[in-house]
């Protein structure tokens, strides 16, 4: 318990200091797609903080997993490096991330135990996004997992505003 409220913490930190140098909240998306270990459908929520370094964003975001006989809430807070590409309108990205997952397993009646638990881990994130025409940013990624927490992700989103 002890881990989850140092965690959260440093959760409330970190925008604050983002906020202090002058970045900025920029943009606000859905994401959706597949995990595996759980085999899970993914729903998720983010925002965007721009330029808390050159290239920077920080990306917090909680994901919603459904299927294989539980349930997976995350909460994670991501960095993204922004790569600049000549002539072109992609932006490929790398970042890393800590996240707290809370898994709930359908456990049948009868069978003896506690079918909730916490894990902490990481990811390892591969990404791309480009700009649509109505102003917004469409990306794909792949989160890897590092840890007791799912082991892969592919998700595609929209991010409004930027």
């Amino acid at each position: 318990m002890k881990r989850i409220v140092v965690l959260l913490a440093l959760a409330l930190l970190v925008p604050a200091s983002a906020f202090a140098a002058g970045a900025a909240v920029t943009s606000y998306g859905l994401r959706a797609g597949f995990s595996t270990s759980p085999d899970q459908l993914v729903l998720v929520g983010q925002m965007a903080v721009s330029d808390i370094a050159p290239s920077i964003s920080f990306d917090p975001n909680v994901e919603f997993g459904f299927g294989d006989s539980e349930t997976v809430i995350a909460f994670n807070l991501d960095l993204h490096y922004h790569f600049a590409l000549r002539n072109t309108s992609w932006s490929p990205y790398i970042g890393a991330g800590a996240g707290i997952n809370f898994f709930s397993v359908d456990v049948p009646p009868g069978f003896p135990g506690d079918n909730t638990f916490t894990e902490v881990g990481g990811n390892i994130i591969l990404g791309a996004s480009v700009p649509t025409k109505s102003g917004h940013d469409f990306f794909g990624e792949m989160k890897l997992g590092l840890g007791d927490i799912p082991s892969f992700k592919l998700l595609a989103g929209l991010n409004f505003g930027h």
